[in-house]
Order: structure tokens, then sequence, then C-alpha cells
């Protein structure tokens, strides 16, 4: 498995310190480095792009996350696209997730419709994707949001996760089945009109109904587009419902274990994960955590030495 993102100059640093004692010798034309992590190698490249090889990529590649550069040019540019794309004054249903690449908290999924006639209303209340809102906008304009906007959603737990992540269930299978069921549902549901159902192409059209061939109903139909939540209103809304979820699900974990868990899957999760398995065990960590994630490894590593 190939996964690729882009990090800004901050999070190359992080990076380069993180993997400096993995660091392979060998020198490489327009590579910062190349670090091998278990069964995963990391190659960063001078323009910012970093590649996770392996049967984990997925997973390494979420700890970082996709960071861009938030110029003012670059803003334009994707408002720009916005208006231009096809997919955006349209009636659409749209999926996004969220939870992913945190450690901690549940992956959510949700789905919504958007009418034409909707697509002025979210354009004036800022709606595009949730990484690229703060926190405090999404915990604002959800509630309005959803009052307008139809919905389904999907909240998978870690204990649920652990149980069904496997050797023939990685990352993006459970997020295909996720976006499948709630695709089905409100398309079942609502039975609306719609020039397009859009997926953001977390996977490749065939390998998407590869991965929920299984299922016993299948939401067809579907158009796979890159970079699909600043593209199409649908998705962006999606984006930042699930992301709302999240948020109140993140909040009432944090309670029931009374830490202050950080988001993410970066180094200083790896800290509260040590006092939280100091606190409860380690079985407790396989209730909260998404266990095959490297951090498990690192924190379990520094209770023993």
């Amino acid at each position: 498995m190939n996964v690729v993102i882009k990090v800004n100059d901050e999070v190359k640093q992080k990076m380069i310190e993180y993997y400096k004692d993995k660091m392979r010798d060998k020198k490489i034309p327009y590579v910062v480095f190349q670090a091998k992590d278990e069964d995963t190698v990391i190659t960063m490249y001078e323009s910012g792009k970093v590649m996770f090889q392996g049967v984990s990529a997925d997973v390494d590649a979420a700890m970082w996350g996709t960071f861009l550069s938030n110029t003012k040019e670059e803003k334009e540019k994707e408002q720009e696209i916005e208006r231009d794309s096809i997919h955006h004054n349209c009636s659409s249903v749209g999926s996004d997730e969220v939870g992913t690449g945190d450690y901690f908290g549940p992956i959510v999924v949700t789905a919504t419709y958007v009418s034409k006639d909707n697509v002025k209303y979210l354009e004036d209340l800022g709606i595009r994707d949730s990484k690229k809102l703060t926190d405090d906008f999404i915990l604002k304009v959800t509630p309005e949001l959803i009052k307008k906007i139809p919905y389904r959603s999907l909240i998978l737990t870690n204990k649920e996760y652990n149980e069904k992540y496997s050797k023939d269930i990685n990352m993006n299978k459970i997020k295909a089945i996720m976006h499948n069921k709630v695709l089905y549902q409100i398309m079942q549901d609502l039975k609306p009109e719609v020039d397009y159902i859009i997926v953001d192409e977390f996977a490749r059209e065939a390998r998407y109904y590869d991965y929920i061939k299984d299922v016993p109903n299948i939401q067809r139909g579907i158009t796979f587009v890159q970079k699909a939540e600043d593209k199409n209103l649908a998705v962006g809304a999606a984006s930042i419902i699930s992301r709302y979820i999240f948020l109140k699900e993140f909040d009432k974990l944090c309670d029931e274990v009374g830490l202050p868990l950080p988001k993410g899957a970066g180094p200083e999760v790896d800290k509260v994960g040590e006092e939280l398995v100091n606190k409860y065990g380690e079985e407790k960590l396989k209730e909260v955590a998404k266990y095959n994630f490297k951090n498990t490894q690192r924190i379990l590593k520094t209770l023993i030495f």
C-alpha cells in the first residue's frame, strides 16, 4: 500500500526529528530523507510530499495527516476550484468521515443530502471541509446546519474498531463499509432526486466495491471525486457534521477516563496513553484507542523500559 500526504515546514521538522534514528544512509535526488519504521518505508521529498509504503502505510500516514499551507493565494485558488466544479451547484448526496487519524476517539461517517436550492445557504454559512475550519466554528454552526440539511451518521467506537480490524479488514475497508451504510440509508429513507452521489476518493472505484462486496445492501451509482470535500457541498457538510459528532463523543471519552486526551496520533498522545495504562491497565487502552496504531507499541514499550 502506498499513501502520499503533503506537509508544511513545521510538520517537516517534526517528522525529521521523529524519524532521525530510523533514517537510511543512502542519498536520493530531491529527497530530504528516507526512513524505515518497522514494516513502513517513509520518503520525504523536497516538495513537501511524503510517501508511506508498506502494509501499515495508511496508519503511519494518519499519524501526521494532510497539512497544506494556508496562503492567501491557495485559499483563492481553492475557492475558484469550488465555484467551477461541476459537483458544486447541483443536488447531491455526499459522505465523509473523521477520526481515522486519531488514536483516541471514534470513527464517524456522515452522509448528507443537499438540494440545489440549499447551495447558496451553505455557501453563506461558510461550509467546506472540516479540516479547514476551527472546532469552535464547527460547534457553533452545526446545530443550525442540521436543522436544514438531512443527514445520516454512523459512529464506530474504538472497541468496535479493534474487534473488526485484522489482516483482512484494514482501515479503508472499514471506511468503505461505513460510507456504504450511511449512503444506502439516506438514499432509501429520503429517495432524493440527485445529480450525483459523491464520495471522496480514498480508494479507487473497483477497490471500493471490492471492499463491500459481501455487504447485503450496496449503494451503486457513486461518483468518486478527489478532494471532494472542497468541490461538493454535500461532502463538505458531511465532513462538518462528522467532526461535530466526533468532538462531542471525544469530550464524553475524556470525562469517562478522567484525562485530557489529545487528538491526532502524534508524540503527545503517547504520554497520555502511558498515564491511561498506569491508571486503568492495558485492557482500557483496547477500549478507547485504535490498538493497531504504532502509538500502542510506543506506549507499552515506554512502560516496560
